[in-house]
């Protein structure tokens, strides 16, 4: 896994490393260095470089100066002259490359500015660091603008020019980047809020090569995921194994109005593995479920008037729940009184259980200020994994602010720092999604825009609820683990489904035939990455 780092925990990093015998000046010169290979990889001949102020500026003029002793053309554009840069640091290596081949421009007019990028084969941004927030000022914001109008490739150095690094928010214009080499550590805001929109092709350089002694002494806003880390997950079944040991999931889901979430949440756990699959559905709906399924039980459920679950559900779906090694509710089932009841059931039991939809709405509607604010609601011994998306998130904390990756991490937090429980997961479900424990965040892959479709919520939730019956509840590995490799079976059905029918072609249950594919994807992503680490190594 690599870390994510917040501003605050970089400037930390940067601080330990320069104890350590490296100083920032030293850091200045390798940033530049790797910025510089990053543009020499596009075989540019003419490359524009865009500074600003500060020392993220310097990582510029560093680059620049490598570059033109590569043999390049070179334009470096400021605002201001060499000497008159306020960053000592900036300065000393300003004043160093502007001595050499290089062409500086100090505050061109905009037509000036379009020249020079249409002139060249490659722009390096290196205009705003980590330190920017709010709203952009002249000159900066007609660069920017200037340089998205159009459109070269452009390599962004740390964060997109525009980006808050910490927040991923833009508030008036942003550099849209080919690529960005971010150093140290990728930043937060890159994968949060408008980052990955601006970011592109996101790129680290450790640039400390004592880096993986030093990282632990930081916290880590979050951890991403590759597929080498889920190789446990990736195991060939056993010989002896059969439909009880692979593991059995129970999926509480449906009404009459949404008969559809049931199938789709059951389809998809029997294909993520879980040997046994059953459904417990409203009496209204479970014979078109069982038409839908016939591979898969059906339990018919007291249900309402309505076609919901009814008063004497809960007793009916709690004494079947005992006997699965997971349970999944919430796909489909409204927020009925009988609904209501069914989620408080189920949290009594002890069962692994998964919460979704409308079972985390049930949830919200009885929490007064925030279900972090009454725990005992959903505090239990056995296992809880709550699969909310931000709106729902913020339902269930009563805040309508969580909006974005890093709003959702503080709020899921709030929710697990009150009840407690090391087996409690949040996967806070988004453009970015994050998989929070008590301990850690984790990143898996994030999945394409053809996910966005109604009913892609109720696969993933299936995808989960068959990883947790086949992995078994006595977990070698923590469950925020089991949970992102789900997360990532998910994001891969999305590109496997796009790549053969297109983004705007893809619905839900589309994504459940690509469950398959999509597992054998990661495999291989993942023995590759394992024989590059092995290569590395050697």
């Amino acid at each position: 896994m690599k870390p994510v780092l917040s501003c605050d925990e970089v400037r930390a990093l940067e601080d330990i490393i320069d104890a350590a015998g490296t100083s920032k000046a030293e850091l200045m010169e390798l940033a530049g260095e790797f910025a510089a290979e990053q543009v020499l990889k596009l075989k540019p001949k003419r490359v524009l470089v865009l500074v600003g102020f500060g020392n993220n500026g310097g990582d510029g003029w560093v680059a620049a100066d490598i570059l033109s002793q590569k043999g390049l053309d070179v334009d470096v554009v400021s605002p201001l002259e060499p000497d008159e840069i306020s960053s000592s640091l900036a300065r000393h290596v300003a004043r160093r490359t502007a001595g050499r081949d290089v062409n500086v421009i100090v505050g061109p007019s905009r037509t000036e500015l379009a020249d020079l990028i249409a002139r060249a084969d490659v722009v390096l941004d290196a205009i705003l660091g980590t330190g920017f927030h709010g709203a952009l000022r002249p000159p900066f914001s007609i660069w920017i603008s200037t340089l998205n109008d159009l459109a070269p490739r452009v390599i962004s150095v740390d964060v997109p020019s525009g980006l808050d690094a910490q927040t991923g928010r833009v508030e008036d214009d942003c550099v849209r980047a080919t690529a960005t080499a971010t150093m140290i550590a990728p930043k937060i805001g890159l994968y949060s809020a408008d980052g990955p929109e601006y970011a592109g092709e996101i790129i680290c350089g450790r640039l400390y090569d004592k880096f993986d002694e030093v990282i632990g002494d930081v916290e880590h806003a979050a951890e991403i995921v590759e597929p080498a880390d889920l190789t446990n997950f990736l195991m060939p079944l056993p010989a002896n194994i059969d439909k009880y040991s692979r593991g059995s999931a129970l999926i509480v889901a449906g009404s009459a109005a949404y008969p559809g979430a049931a199938i789709m949440a059951a389809k998809s756990a029997a294909r993520a593995g879980a040997g046994y699959v059953a459904v417990a559905a409203p009496s209204a709906c479970a014979n078109l479920i069982r038409m839908a399924l016939p591979s898969v039980p059906v339990i018919d459920i007291p249900s309402d008037s309505r076609g919901a679950f009814g008063a004497a559900a809960s007793k009916a779906v709690c004494e079947v729940a005992r006997k699965f090694s997971c349970v999944l509710c919430g796909p489909g089932i409204t927020t009925a009184a009988g609904c209501l009841d069914v989620v408080n059931g189920l949290m009594a039991l002890d069962v692994p259980l998964i919460l979704d939809a409308d079972a985390l709405n049930c949830l919200s509607k009885v929490a007064i200020g925030g279900i972090d604010q009454t725990p005992e609601l959903y505090r239990r011994e056995a296992p809880l994994i709550l699969t909310p998306h931000y709106r729902e998130l913020g339902r269930l904390v009563d805040d309508a602010g969580v909006v974005d990756l890093g709003t959702a991490i503080d709020a899921a937090q709030r929710i697990l720092w009150a009840g407690g429980s090391s087996d409690m997961v949040i996967v806070a479900k988004g453009p970015t999604t994050a998989i929070v424990g008590v301990e850690k965040v984790l990143l898996p892959q994030a999945g394409p825009a053809s996910l966005a479709t109604a009913g892609s919520g109720d696969v993933l939730a299936g995808i989960l609820a068959g990883s947790v019956a086949l992995a078994g509840r006595e977990l070698d590995d923590p469950w925020e683990l089991l949970c992102a490799y789900a997360v990532n079976v998910h994001s891969y059905t999305g590109f496997a489904a796009a790549a053969q029918l297109g983004d705007r072609s893809v619905i839900a249950t589309d994504l459940i035939d690509f469950i398959g594919p999509a597992m054998q994807l990661i495999t291989e992503e993942a023995l590759e990455g394992l024989d590059a680490s092995t290569a590395s190594d050697a």
